[in-house]
């Protein structure tokens, strides 16, 4: 039997990369997916190609009328939210003595106040359906140090793992799981945004960083959104019921802890 056969996900930042290598995983092994991004006609064509099992819903962290309209929509469509993946989230980089509160305000307000008020209402959801659920934040091997141009990014997901330890703490007494996921260095499309950033700050030449980031990893290459689906399918079973609270690194061997 597939592990998440019958049940319903509800997975945020999942029109492409990450979030998306989540939807099909999950679909994969029998969940209902709802696909939620703020660039819904992506997060539409996403959905199609994993078929009727996956639906696109438009959903903006930032907005609380957002998230809760989409709880709506996706619990409408395929009955209560039982697993809920906060992937969304933004990079950004610079040294202490340039970082403006314009962007610290936005990276807060999209990785750390998203994945707050989209799992509070989340839960609230569960609590009311009476459901014994499944809560996945995405953290990060940048929640675990500080990096000398990376501060903000860093800090806000340092406040994603200690999130999830009160969340998970707070919230298992009503059923519900709360956990996390902290990647490595994970390839992608977004990654041309980040090499950017240090090939601005660092003097390098596009592409560099990337190459010193994947040689440094000890498995010996950057990490795929791939890698990371068998904790996200993992975390979202039964096999997974007496874990509560807890970060999971899948970075390659980069961070120990």
């Amino acid at each position: 039997m597939k592990r998440l056969a019958g049940k319903t996900a509800l997975i945020t930042g999942a029109a492409r990369g990450i979030g998306l290598a989540f939807a099909e995983a999950y679909a994969s092994e029998g969940a209902r997916v709802a696909l939620a991004d703020v660039d819904v006609a992506r997060a539409q064509e996403s959905a199609s190609e994993i078929g009727s099992s996956a639906v696109a819903v438009e959903m903006d962290v930032r907005e609380q009328s957002s998230i809760d309209n989409a709880i709506s929509e996706v619990s409408s469509h395929f009955g209560p939210i039982e697993i809920l993946i906060n992937n969304a989230a933004i990079f950004s980089a610079a040294p202490i003595t340039e970082i403006e509160r314009q962007d610290y305000n936005r990276v807060f307000e999209i990785n750390v106040a998203g994945t707050l008020f989209t799992l509070q209402a989340v839960a609230r959801h569960m609590i009311e359906n009476g459901t014994k659920g499944r809560i996945i934040n995405m953290a990060s091997q940048a929640g675990r140090r500080g990096e000398p141009l990376v501060a903000v990014y860093c800090a806000s997901k340092a406040a994603v793992i200690s999130l999830t330890q009160s969340a998970g703490l707070n919230l298992i007494p009503h059923g519900i799981n709360v956990n996390a996921i902290a990647p490595g260095v994970v390839d992608g499309e977004h990654w041309d945004g980040v090499d950017a950033f240090f090939a601005k700050y660092e003097g390098k030449e596009r592409g560099q960083k990337r190459r010193e980031v994947a040689s440094a990893v000890p498995y010996g290459r950057m990490g795929r959104a791939e890698d990371l689906t068998g904790m996200a399918v993992f975390l979202a079973s039964d096999e997974a019921e007496y874990i509560v609270a807890q970060t999971y690194n899948v970075d390659g061997g980069n961070w120990m802890s």
